[in-house]
């Protein structure tokens, strides 16, 4: 299921990024649960499970990656729209506090891509531990 998101309203994008991460918040209890233990090993394969958490994860973060990619290049796009209204009317109040807003919209978005790898690269730690031993 897709998550529909928004690049209007950053804090209501936050939030649906917010969900999104959730199968890296979550990754410790999948990984648990996906390798079995002593007992189970004969009739669960842990190669199969990581391979498949893996071709799950990386799904996840190119979805991700594409979708504040493409709000970046939006709100990029409105803020080079306004600038160009402002540079015609530096006197519009309006659009100059729309210009600000704008460009501090893209600045956090900008940041969003620097969270996506901090989450990446601490996910991905967690699953090679566990993992290692069952993928090459």
């Amino acid at each position: 299921m897709a998550i529909q998101y928004t690049c209007g309203d950053f804090m209501l994008f936050q939030e649906q990024l917010k969900k999104m991460r959730n199968v890296d918040d979550k990754i410790i209890y999948a990984l648990n649960t996906s390798i079995p233990t002593e007992s189970f090993k004969g009739q669960l394969s842990a190669t199969e499970k990581c391979k498949d958490l893996y071709s799950s994860l990386e799904s996840t973060y190119e979805s991700r990656n594409n979708i504040i990619k493409n709000c970046i290049a939006i709100t990029a796009n409105r803020v080079k729209e306004l600038k160009s209204k402002k540079d015609n009317d530096p006197d519009d109040v309006n659009v100059c506090k729309d210009f600000k807003s704008e460009q501090r919209k893209l600045r956090l978005l900008q940041s969003e891509l620097s969270v996506e790898d901090i989450i990446k690269e601490r996910t991905m730690k967690i699953f090679y531990e566990k993992c290692k031993v069952f993928i090459n």
